[in-house]
């Protein structure tokens, strides 16, 4: 039989990144491709005594449906946690829960985009936002990445001559792929223009607790007095990405209209995964398990980046990140960088390239590797590695 596909499904393409993991699944291939947390940094005791006393105290609520919103007191702890650390929150905003933060893109996208509508995404970008934004047949326009975030006169210039530009997407702490940090200038330049020509901000953060130097930078949603800002949260870096919980902090109305949305999707996030992010949030130190998993992270990307500058060398150019979960790294123009990658990966080690974090198929010579997933003598492997696949370039 002859199938017939949606226009939107269609012209998809797999993720680069979720086809290269499937070669990571040979043990002997070390996965610098990945984007895993590293499992030291799960409280997993936490978790199995607090899932104990959930089904032994109330199992019904926890395996019966719930409302589409959220499971209340968790929405309510958030609320107050968000504020309190972060002044993320208005008179006119609401919160909601979503199953992970990638279906904040996907409601927000349903929500507020129409067909042909413009999308302006910092470039490269997040690969699973991307093709979100494809599958609603949005346009996108790509605007590059510099070492504080945004290049501010190319948004300006993107969103003037963009055809009915509706969000501005961007990962202001530690982009994946790029790891760049946005400034505290430039978000409030990004805001001020989002404000000035009509536009909503998406505002992705699911790494901001993994800062491992330099100094915190206040969410954009932290400043929105205008309601012009979504901000998409997620446990999955913090606690565990297997729960699928995340959440929405949006204007109240555009917040109806993505419970709607979400009542078509999935009904509601899993209860019992809610209950057990309430729990913890409620009974476990949460700063002192953000340190924890800061030192986890701090130490690994630190073990990275020393040896991309020992093996590597001045064969690469990259900025050191001040957290998340990634490195970039550029090659020389006279190396081929899909060679280099490939070259890699029969020798062991899955890198991703760049090209797969591209808007519209813009020329880039850089990939991404991963330090959070792999062990520690596995980093030092891989390293050695590509230190001698880069011999192979410069002999």
């Amino acid at each position: 039989m002859n199938y017939y596909f949606s226009k939107r499904i269609s012209g998809l393409k797999p993720s680069a990144i979720r086809e290269i993991l499937k070669a990571t699944q040979d043990p002997s291939i070390i996965p610098f491709a990945a984007g895993n947390p590293d499992a030291a940094a799960f409280p997993v005791s936490d978790i199995e005594r607090i899932s104990g006393e959930i089904f032994a105290n109330d199992p019904v609520t926890a395996l019966q449906y719930g409302v589409t919103e959220g499971y209340t007191p968790l929405r309510e702890r958030l609320t107050k946690y968000l504020k309190d650390k972060f002044n993320i929150g208005r008179d006119f905003d609401n919160l909601i829960i979503s199953s992970g933060a990638q279906q904040v893109m996907d409601l927000a996208t349903k929500a507020l985009c129409d067909l042909g509508d413009t999308v302006i995404c910092e470039c490269p970008s997040f690969i699973g936002s991307l093709n979100c934004f494809r599958s609603y047949g949005c346009k996108l326009a790509g605007v590059s990445v510099e070492a504080d975030g945004m290049n501010i006169e190319e948004l300006e210039g993107a969103i003037k001559s963009a055809e009915n530009p509706r969000l501005i997407y961007t990962i202001p702490n530690f982009q994946n792929p790029s790891g760049a940090t946005m400034s505290l200038e430039k978000r409030k330049a990004v805001y001020a223009l989002a404000k000035k020509y009509g536009l909503l901000i998406l505002e992705d953060n699911p790494y901001g607790d993994l800062r491992v130097s330099g100094k915190d930078i206040p969410p954009i949603k932290s400043f929105d007095e205008d309601g012009i800002v979504i901000y998409a949260g997620s446990f999955s870096k913090l606690l565990a990405p297997g729960i699928r919980v995340g959440y929405i902090v949006a204007p109240d109305e555009i917040i109806a209209k993505m419970t709607v949305g979400k009542q078509a999707a999935d009904v509601h996030t899993p209860v019992f995964s809610q209950m057990l992010v309430d729990k913890w949030m409620e009974q476990c130190d949460i700063e002192k398990h953000i340190e924890n998993i800061r030192g986890i992270y701090r130490r690994k990307l630190n073990l990275m980046c020393d040896l991309i500058d020992e093996k590597l060398g001045d064969f690469v150019k990259y900025v050191r990140p001040e957290g998340g979960l990634f490195v970039w790294c550029e090659l020389p123009e006279s190396v081929d960088m899909l060679g280099f990658v490939k070259d890699c990966i029969d020798n062991g080690v899955a890198l991703v390239p760049g090209t797969a974090f591209m808007i519209n198929n813009e020329k880039t010579n850089c990939f991404r590797m991963n330090f959070s997933t792999p062990f520690d003598e596995k980093i030092i492997e891989g390293m050695e590695i590509l230190g001698r696949v880069k011999d192979k370039y410069i002999g």
